[in-house]
């Protein structure tokens, strides 16, 4: 009988450890070098997290998730995992995006090295989408902070399918058919600027015309896919103007957005378990989602 619960125990022990990890998937071939030799957080090459949705409820529709960190590290936990295991329950099909970090000495990887990590994911869900019974055309992207400043980099600036690339990859587009941006940076110049996530991302000295390039309001256009974005009037990291300017945005070129701005929470605050207030966003985002078809 011991044995038997013994052996129960360890089972769910392995369940519970699948089910928190998720299957890992190695962005690029390992013959390929995307680690920087000494740095130390480049333990290994940048990955996917999978967590597939429950059979019964799978709703077609996938999301990549790019966590926050100002781009020097990854609240992969609160702002990936947790995540992931909400919209799991929901339907939703969801990839965790560990992209390459910098450092406060600048030792680590900057521009375009994260934005290669993104827009490759995405490329590599669609390539794998029949493998993994996906549907190409329902993946969208979701990311906070810093990461939600990668999920606008690849909202924003689409590598287009080329289909008699030599690469399997370039033949699928990396456009997300939709975006949901919570507390994200935007701005990289200008009062709303988030200051670490620009040095992280472009060093300490970048040119003006990239920094203004990168400060993604300025690139929403018509082919922008649908954006829904959550911020608090209270953040003092990244100002609400940031999600505010990438709203206007949208509504310039005739975008569907949803913008939520709650007068507290300040910054970090990933699903807000604890605040019921804000921890309506994440079933709004559901809501708005089921609206739009997925």
């Amino acid at each position: 009988m011991r044995l038997i619960l013994k052996s129960f125990y360890t089972l769910s022990v392995l369940f519970m450890a699948f089910s928190v990890l998720g299957q890992k998937i190695p962005l690029y071939p390992a013959t390929e070098k995307t680690t920087i030799d000494g740095f130390e957080k480049d333990k290994e090459p940048p990955y996917l997290e999978f967590f597939k949705a429950l059979p019964d409820s799978a709703s077609g529709t996938t999301i990549l998730v790019c966590p926050g960190g100002g781009y020097s590290h990854l609240a992969d936990q609160h702002e990936g995992r947790d995540v992931a295991a909400f919209y799991n329950r929901h339907g939703y099909n969801v990839f965790v995006l560990h992209y390459r970090l910098n450092s406060p000495d600048q030792s680590g990887h900057r521009f375009p090295d994260q934005y290669r990590d993104v827009t490759t994911a995405l490329r590599v869900i669609k390539s794998r989408a029949k493998e993994w019974k996906l549907n190409p055309e329902r993946i969208g992207i979701l990311g906070f902070s810093a990461g939600g400043h990668l999920a606008s980099m690849a909202t924003t600036m689409h590598l287009p399918a080329v289909k008699k690339a030599k690469s399997p990859l370039e033949q699928y587009n990396s456009r997300p058919a939709f975006s949901i941006l919570i507390y994200p940076v935007i701005a990289l110049s200008g009062p709303a600027a988030h200051r670490g996530s620009c040095e992280m991302l472009l060093g300490k000295n970048p040119d003006d015309a990239l920094v203004d390039s990168l400060s993604t309001y300025n690139r929403v256009d018509a082919h922008t896919p649908p954006t829904f974005l959550v911020h608090s009037t209270d953040d003092q990291a990244v100002p609400p103007e940031n999600s505010l300017l990438f709203y206007q945005a949208l509504r310039k070129h005739g975008i569907p957005a949803s913008l939520h701005v709650y007068d507290h929470g300040g910054h970090g605050y990933g699903m807000a378990p604890k605040d019921d207030a804000l921890n309506t966003w994440p079933d709004l985002s559901v809501a708005w989602l089921k609206k739009l078809g997925y």
